[in-house]
């Protein structure tokens, strides 16, 4: 059965017959109405101050609702749909985007606009499919939800320490952030290929190389550890963390070579290389997983790199790592 509004005179009889302290279900039976369309009507129209039922203010709300039903388009202006679009696809969170799209564009936006944006391009939020004309960007978004979603704790778990030089010893002063020179790495794998990508992060600045491991024995990570590092002047290579992983057991070459001090996080314990982890999930949306790195040329990874490095930072005042780094250090790693 078709719904009809409420007209003004059925509303003057609802609030006749709350005088007469008639029930919900005897004045929808004398309304010809369900009981729950009379009750929605009450109880949306009976302010707290007043506690009584007013049908001409309830009429002139609805009617005022009635003149704004619908979606209201989110993000109006054309170019900052485009700024936003495009740096999503680069790779960019909305926080980032909505810290810079005021001084691109002259608009300032939130950084939950756009996660509107995103969202109400599809169907009941995210439920649906992708409304005619629309495009679904949600794969750009940082965790690629299909629907927005609460965020969650992960359990924790009880490791034994093992004979590695723990992250227990490390310099307390590397938990402040306040002196580069301390990183963090790992490895980042594929089930469709031998070959997977070395993550090298910095802790204060957030500058992350990226380089092809071609086999997942110490050598070769030593190697391109190395390589990577060897960039890198002396005095800013103090420490890497790194997990237990048996890649990284080659780590006295490693300390030799660099004069790098090499600690290895608890068993399980991913968040004590937390800045390392965030790289590797912003690393997985240009490389997901099950994807075969074997066709991934060096230029692709370079790119994601140079991409990742040249990104403000929210943590860092919305400046680059490279912009960090070479502040802190005098040293420009970019080009």
């Amino acid at each position: 059965m078709a719904y009809h509004h409420f007209s003004v005179g059925e509303r003057e009889k609802i609030q006749e017959m709350l005088w007469e302290k008639r029930s919900v279900r005897h004045i929808a039976l004398l309304l010809g109405r369900s009981p729950s369309s009379v009750s929605r009507e009450i109880t949306r129209n009976i302010p707290l101050q007043q506690r009584r039922y007013t049908p001409r203010l309830a009429h002139e709300r609805a009617l005022q609702k009635r003149t704004h039903r619908g979606r209201t388009e989110r993000l109006k202006d054309g170019s900052v749909r485009a700024y936003v679009v495009r740096h999503l696809k680069l790779g960019w969170s909305p926080e980032q985007i909505a810290a810079t799209c005021g001084q691109i564009t002259g608009i300032a936006i939130s950084h939950e606009a756009i996660y509107q944006y995103v969202y109400a391009q599809i169907h009941r939020d995210g439920y649906g499919y992708v409304k005619p004309g629309c495009e679904d960007l949600r794969p750009y978004l940082p965790r690629r939800r299909k629907r927005r979603m609460r965020k969650g704790r992960r359990g924790s778990y009880r490791i034994d320490k093992g004979p590695l030089p723990s992250i227990e010893h490390r310099p307390k002063a590397v938990d402040r952030r306040q002196m580069i020179g301390h990183w963090e790495d790992d490895l980042i794998i594929s089930r469709a290929s031998r070959d997977a990508l070395k993550t090298i992060n910095e802790r204060v600045s957030g500058v992350v190389f990226i380089a092809r491991v071609w086999n997942g024995t110490m050598e070769e990570t030593n190697r391109v550890v190395s390589e990577r590092l060897e960039a890198v002047p002396r005095q800013y290579r103090k420490t890497l963390t790194r997990d237990r992983g048996p890649e990284n057991l080659g780590y006295v070459a490693l300390e030799q070579t660099l004069g790098i001090r090499c600690f290895f996080a608890h068993a399980y314990h991913s968040w004590e290389r937390g800045s390392n982890e965030n790289t590797n999930g912003l690393i997985r949306r240009f490389f997901p997983k099950k994807i075969d790195f074997r066709t991934v040329s060096d230029k692709e990874i370079a790119l994601v790199e140079y991409l990742l490095n040249t990104r403000p930072r929210k943590r860092l005042g919305w400046k680059t790592p490279y912009q960090v780094f070479y502040k802190c250090t005098g040293v420009a790693l970019e080009g």
